[in-house]
């Protein structure tokens, strides 16, 4: 991996692209750390004191702790993820999105156009509910003691400046895939993720190191390392891994050339629906205490269930519960997600149309069958896959009471858009040594 950017540096227009990516991740967190106009810091500090650990820590790491800071860019680049996820959703149940879906270039641009402006609907939405929210909780001041005309005007700037934030976030991702390197919104949620692993580590040290004699700080050294290097090399298998079906096609005639008859196959992610299922579970379980915590300052023990800190906590053994709950959905939304992004029965048709097959599986449903069978084994290994990363930092959390701000998640997006970097890094350098050679 660091041959690969050593060589990538020597390429002038690789170097660029690396520079400029470097340069809007740059901006993009500064953007962090400008507060919202008329917030008070001492408040957000004691209301968000509590935020890397409860309902809303999640989100937090996304936004690189600039949502429990309040700053400009406080929704970052969540809302845009959010709304590709809905519009990826809606290509299933909508047969226009679907058609402008397959229809190229120009389909993939107008679908772009809607993500974005679904993209300012929900930051609207989501900055109105927060600005409310935090904002009775004092996060503007006293509300008691403004005017109705003066509070409404805080909510409007705080709403507007949100939006804007989003925005702009969006635009630096865009820039980033356009003239930098890799995705720029995965690359905008690696940089937040990653700005939070440095306090998280210090965390480590301070409640397992630090102080402690020679011996066990050793030992608990090669344990932290051991795990991470562990939970790393696992991901990279998960995400790699892959079940391929053998297709072949049957010879065709056409005119004087023979068509087809080659053999191939088709490749079955082990991990089909990436984090998507752990993002929508740790979304849903968000919910009630986030209702909760607008509705009431103190909304009770309850909302422990739907707090990861107290799960695996041996202190408090009825609160994993919640754990349960939380595993549920992973596998539900694994097998959700993947029935509708991937149709068995498309697939065998399209086979069918081409002439290809299953050795030894009759074309048409029997096809669509067998797809079907392997696929649901996939998804079920893939979602055991995801549940074990992500309930490692959750069990570490609970039995050992350590503070992180990542969970698995966070290091199987950190892992991949990686990864995914890294392979476009190495196939611009493929392609520069073509050019070279064809020069020649």
């Amino acid at each position: 991996m660091l041959q690969t950017v050593v060589n990538a540096f020597k390429v002038k227009e690789i170097r660029k692209r690396i520079l400029f990516t470097f340069f809007i991740l740059v901006i993009a967190r500064l953007g962090c750390q400008i507060p919202i106009p008329g917030t008070d810091s001492t408040v957000i500090e004691s209301v968000m004191s509590g935020i890397s650990t409860g309902a809303f820590s999640f989100l937090d790491a996304m936004t690189g702790s600039s949502f429990s800071t309040m700053s400009i860019f406080a929704l970052n680049i969540t809302t845009y993820i959010t709304a590709s996820i809905i519009i990826q959703l809606l290509t299933i149940a909508i047969p226009r999105l679907e058609e402008m879906q397959k229809d190229g270039e120009t389909g993939r641009k107008k679908i772009q156009k809607i993500t974005r402006y679904l993209t300012i609907i929900l930051a609207v939405v989501e900055g109105l509910a927060y600005s409310i929210g935090f904002g009775n909780q004092g996060v503007f001041g006293d509300v008691s003691a403004m005017g109705t005309g003066q509070y409404v005007w805080t909510i409007i700037v705080s709403v507007f400046v949100m939006t804007a934030g989003a925005v702009v976030c969006m635009w630096l991702g865009e820039r980033i895939t356009e003239k930098g390197i890799g995705n720029g919104i995965s690359m905008i949620l690696l940089f937040n993720i990653i700005s939070g692993m440095p306090g998280t580590f210090y965390g480590l040290y301070r409640d397992f190191i630090a102080g402690k004699d020679m011996g066990p700080k050793i030992l608990a050294i090669v344990i932290i390392a051991a795990v991470v290097i562990a939970v790393i090399v696992f991901i990279v298998y998960l995400q790699g891994g892959e079940r391929r079906i053998s297709v072949q096609y049957a010879k065709k005639v056409i005119g004087r050339k023979t068509m087809g008859g080659q053999n191939t196959h088709i490749p079955i992610k082990v991990n089909t629906s990436g984090v998507i299922p752990v993002i929508f579970a740790s979304s849903l379980l968000q919910f009630p205490p986030l209702i909760a915590s607008f509705v009431s300052d103190n909304p009770g023990s309850w909302v422990n269930f739907f707090n990861s800190k107290y799960w695996v906590n041996p202190d408090y053994p009825i609160y994993s519960l919640g754990l349960i709950a939380y595993v549920l959905l992973v596998v539900f939304f694994a097998y959700f997600y993947t029935s509708i992004t991937f149709n068995p029965m498309e697939v065998a048709n399209n086979m069918k149309k081409q002439g290809g097959f299953i050795p030894g599986i009759r074309p048409g449903k029997p096809t669509q069958d067998y797809i079907t069978t392997i696929l649901n084994r996939i998804i079920f290994i893939g979602a055991i896959g995801l549940l074990i990363v992500a309930l490692i930092p959750i069990a570490v959390s609970g039995w050992f009471g350590a503070s992180l701000s990542f969970g698995g998640t966070s290091i199987i997006i950190i892992v991949g858009v990686v990864v995914e970097t890294l392979k476009q890094v190495e196939s611009m350098m493929l392609v520069r040594n073509y050019k070279g050679f064809l020069n020649d």
